[in-house]
C-alpha cells in the first residue's frame, strides 16, 4: 500500500501489507509508522524511504489526479486515460470496479446503484474523480487515517498544511544528491541527438539548477526525489530499469515540456532558444504536475 518508489519491488510491498492487513491488530502498527515519521520531522532527521505521491498527497488533503494513476497501475492508467479523451459510451463500463480481496473477487459501487449506470461523455468526468479516490484513498483509508493519526500526534497537521506533497516528500527524506553528469551519462534520446542545440542547452539549464530545483525536477520526471544507490543507470520504471528518456515533441513550440513518470520520460518541444527552453522548463516542474 505504502510502498519504496523502486516501482519493480512495489508487489512485494503490496503482499506485506496484506499479510499485516490480516493480523488483528494491524492498524497498530501503521500507527507507528506515522509516530516514527513525526518523530523524524521533529528531530530534523532525514527518512530513507519514499511513498507514493497519493500518499504525500493525504497528508496534506491535496486533490487527487488522474496522473496519479500513472504511479499507481499503469495500465489502469492508460484506460481511464483514454476514457478522458475519448467517448466511453461503447465500453459498457460502469460507475462500479473490482477487487481481488484475499483472493474473493468483489464488485465495489461508486455511487449508489452504479453497476447500472453507464459512463458517458457527460458523466466521465465525475467517474475519473471518483474511481482515483477509490483507488487511491477509500481502499486503505483506515490505514492511510491511521498512520496520519500517529504522525499529527507529533506534528499538527495545520503545521504541515502550508506544505504541498512534492515538498512534504523532501522534508521528510531530505534533498537527494543529484549528480547532472551521471544522469546525462544514463540519458536515451529519441528524435534527439547528444548533438542537438536543444539538448546541449537543456543540460546547460540542468547544472545551472539549485538542489531543489534539481530534486524537483527528478519528481517531475520519475515520481520521486529518490536516487538510485547505484547511480541513474539502475533507474527504476514501472517493469524494471528504464534509464531517464528524452523525447522529441513537434508541433507547437511554445508548449511545457511533459513527463510521463511510469517511463522516466520528458516529452521537449524544440525550442528556439536557450532562454526559452529554461522557462518553460522551470514553469512545467513548478506547476505542470498538478494538473489533471
Amino acid at each position: 500500500f505504502f510502498s519504496s518508489r523502486r516501482r519493480h519491488t512495489r508487489q512485494r510491498s503490496v503482499s506485506w501489507a496484506r499479510r499485516c492487513v490480516q493480523e488483528t491488530d494491524h492498524i497498530h502498527y501503521f500507527r507507528f509508522i506515522g509516530r516514527i515519521i513525526g518523530k523524524a520531522l521533529l528531530d530534523g532527521m532525514y527518512l530513507n524511504c519514499f511513498f507514493t505521491r497519493a500518499f504525500y498527497k493525504n497528508i496534506v488533503d491535496q486533490t487527487f489526479t488522474l496522473r496519479d494513476m500513472e504511479d499507481y497501475d499503469i495500465e489502469m492508467y492508460k484506460g481511464l486515460q483514454w476514457v478522458k479523451d475519448n467517448d466511453p459510451s461503447e465500453l459498457e463500463t460502469t460507475f462500479s470496479y473490482t477487487v481481488d480481496y484475499f483472493g474473493e473477487i468483489q464488485t465495489r459501487e461508486l455511487i449508489e446503484n452504479g453497476k447500472s449506470i453507464k459512463v458517458v461523455n457527460e458523466n466521465k468526468n465525475d467517474f475519473l474523480v471518483k474511481i482515483c479516490k477509490a483507488k487511491l484513498l477509500d481502499e486503505i483509508k483506515s490505514q492511510t487515517a491511521a498512520i496520519l493519526e500517529g504522525l499529527y500526534e507529533l506534528v499538527p497537521k495545520n503545521l504541515l498544511s502550508i506544505f504541498d506533497s512534492r515538498e512534504i516528500e523532501l522534508l521528510i527524506s531530505g534533498l537527494p544528491d543529484i549528480d547532472i553528469f551521471d544522469l546525462k551519462k544514463n540519458t536515451e534520446y529519441h528524435g534527439y541527438t547528444e548533438g542537438c542545440a536543444v539538448i546541449k542547452w537543456f543540460w546547460e539549464v540542468m547544472e545551472s539548477l539549485s538542489s531543489r530545483e534539481r530534486a524537483e525536477f527528478l519528481q517531475f520526471v520519475t515520481g520521486t526525489s529518490m536516487v538510485p544507490l547505484d547511480g541513474f543507470k539502475n533507474l527504476p520504471g514501472s517493469v524494471g530499469i528504464q534509464r531517464f528518456q528524452i523525447h522529441k515533441v513537434h508541433g507547437d513550440k511554445e508548449r511545457l515540456p511533459t513527463a510521463h513518470t511510469c517511463f522516466n520520460q520528458l516529452d521537449l518541444p524544440e525550442y528556439p532558444t536557450k532562454e526559452i527552453l529554461q522557462e518553460r522548463l522551470l514553469k512545467a516542474i513548478k506547476e505542470g504536475a498538478e494538473f489533471m
